[in-house]
């Protein structure tokens, strides 16, 4: 595989930039497009580097990374994500495309697919965040809530631990969210004090708009493109994980177990590794099954 080449592409209201690694060779598969949110294009490095047969493009969403945004807004909406994969995918001029999405990526490609079917031969939708669809969707909405609040009202570091609390929880969230564990900040490596700012790409920009979207069941159903839902063998019962079972229930379908947690497919990247030799597998299984 050569070495990504950035590319940037302008789309209303901001610039975006996407990484382009082409094949030694010629394959004649698909382009295979690795989409996260609000991770940007560097946390698939390492699940590129499994896929060297083939293109493999990754990008920085809107207000991510590299991708500066000019619409004056702070939030992003899964259809505004769409609409922004719309446009990269027909300048690559390589559709249909095969997209693996991890998180919020996932929430990003089904609102795509819902929209441009056309435009996505397979879709791997891994633990979409979509809160809509639990059973205990009040009280989830209520937690992901009181998280977003959290930072409006300390800031990150606070956030962030309360997230890390409600998103590994296993099971139903509790009627009592003070039920739910928060760890000081400081032990979990975050900072302490408020620096005043809310221009967090997760907090702020994406948290309430992803996990509060509403799908279009009945568009995805009749889409052409095939939808494979993946959930996390150790992350059996946490909300992102019981999310995607509800997808697939909603599509279906039966979800696909791979290896290691939500985050599996990553490297070193982030200082928390899953097993992406093992996931990189079976998403090329899952992948090939649809040739």
């Amino acid at each position: 595989m050569t070495d990504p080449k950035t590319h940037t592409i302008e789309v209303p209201g901001s610039t975006l930039h996407y990484d382009v690694r082409e094949p030694e060779s010629g394959s004649g598969r698909p382009v295979l497009l690795m989409i996260g949110s609000p991770m940007d294009a560097t946390g698939f490095t390492t699940l590129a580097g499994h896929f060297q047969d083939r293109t493999v493009v990754t990008y920085d969403p809107r207000g991510i990374g590299r991708s500066t945004r000019t619409d004056g807004l702070v939030e992003s909406t899964p259809d505004l994500h769409a609409d922004d994969l719309h446009l990269l995918i027909g300048a690559l001029g390589a559709g249909p495309v095969d997209i693996f999405a991890s998180s919020g990526g996932a929430v990003n490609g089904l609102a795509l697919v819902a929209r441009h079917p056309e435009q996505v031969r397979v879709l791997v939708a891994h633990e979409p965040p979509a809160a809509q669809e639990l059973p205990d969707r009040e009280r989830a909405l209520a937690a992901i809530a009181d998280i977003r609040a959290t930072y409006e009202r300390d800031g990150f570091g606070a956030a962030m631990a309360k997230f890390i609390g409600t998103s590994g929880w296993r099971g139903e969230l509790p009627a009592d969210l003070s039920e739910l564990p928060v760890q000081d900040p400081a032990e979990l490596g975050m900072p302490t004090e408020d620096d005043g700012s809310r221009e967090d790409v997760l907090f702020a920009q994406n948290l309430i708009t992803c996990t509060h979207h509403r799908h279009d069941f009945e568009a995805l159903r009749a889409a052409s493109t095939r939808i494979v839902v993946g959930v996390g063998v150790e992350s059996e019962g946490e909300m992102a994980c019981r999310s995607a079972v509800a997808v697939a229930g909603r599509l279906g379908t039966e979800p696909v177990t791979f290896p290691s947690n939500h985050g599996g497919f990553l490297g070193d990247e982030f200082g928390m590794p899953g097993d992406p030799d093992a996931f990189a597998v079976t998403l090329r299984r899952v992948l090939d099954e649809s040739q």
